[in-house]
């Protein structure tokens, strides 16, 4: 199956021969983040691939003068030991924090800019691009800089007009993943005729959400889209559902195929995870069972 617009088949073509290869991807969530590895850096993106993710997330924050890192806002409080967003302060100020690991010691590694990134990948690279879609404008004119990131990055967002028409009248077409809620999210995408839509974030709560039914992940196959599902567990709250009940936690508790398996199973393509280690090995094992 090859996912994408056929017109876009160049763009789309290092996704495609991934999937290829593995059948189901793994994303790792934030890259690896254990002992003196800090999440959203380099180092984090390099490990995420040494235990077995076809993909790292990067998350994108912008300094209140204009220029990109790979850092989740919010998290200021447990990786930087400050208590303001992290929008909210220069880059030269940026440029400055320390971060701190796993258990709260200075890890030696500094907050990296989005560019930095860019500019120490290899090329064949896969990599999902999160919470960027309020600076849309910058990160394309600092990828335009990278023309193999064109192939390499996957861009996400709400299904909203603001950031759909971004990517509509934008004359590169990166890939581009709209975050689903509801079936009238992916009508509303759809209407968009000059977007390189390759896939779809799913967000659903239970087995009973219609967006888990069988009927609508057949039609966006059909269609050459694929399925992507968060397995991540950000907490026991109910609101942080978001893999129909198959995330990491219940994987880890209650046997992968109650877990990984099921979304497998399912007809999911890409499986967001902190696991990418144990779920790369489940995934390879089913595979060589004849499964899929």
């Amino acid at each position: 199956m090859m996912f994408g617009d056929i017109k876009y088949s160049e763009i789309n073509s290092l996704l495609n021969e991934r999937f290829k290869e593995k059948k189901v991807l793994i994303a790792q969530h934030r890259g690896a983040k254990c002992g003196n590895v800090v999440e959203n850096t380099l180092l984090a993106y390099r490990v995420s691939e040494m235990l077995g993710a076809d993909m790292f997330e990067a998350d994108i924050s912008i300094s209140a003068d204009g220029v990109l890192y790979c850092f989740h806002d919010t998290t200021e409080d447990k990786n930087l030991r400050v208590h303001t967003n992290i929008e909210n302060f220069s880059s030269a100020a940026i440029d400055e924090f320390g971060q701190y690991n796993s258990i709260w010691e200075p890890s030696g590694y500094k907050v990296e800019r989005f560019e930095y990134l860019l500019d120490n990948l290899a090329g064949r690279e896969l990599f999902n691009i999160d919470r960027a879609w309020d600076k849309f404008d910058e990160v394309f004119a600092v990828m335009s800089k990278y023309p193999s990131a064109v192939r390499q990055a996957i861009l996400k967002a709400p299904v909203k007009d603001e950031y759909l028409k971004k990517f509509d009248e934008h004359p590169i077409k990166y890939m581009f993943m709209p975050i689903i809620k509801s079936a009238q999210d992916i009508q509303i995408a759809k209407q968009y005729k000059n977007i390189n839509i390759v896939g779809y974030e799913l967000i659903v709560r239970s087995e009973d959400d219609k967006l888990y039914s069988d009927e609508l992940i057949s039609q966006l196959h059909s269609e050459g889209a694929f399925v992507w599902i968060n397995a991540i567990t950000l907490s026991g709250l109910k609101k942080h559902e978001m893999s129909a009940g198959h995330g990491d936690n219940v994987s880890l508790e209650c046997g992968f195929d109650k877990g990984w398996g099921a979304l497998i199973d399912k007809g999911i393509d890409i499986i967001q995870t902190d696991w990418p280690e144990l779920l790369s090995q489940y995934r390879d094992k089913k595979f060589k069972g004849g499964n899929r």
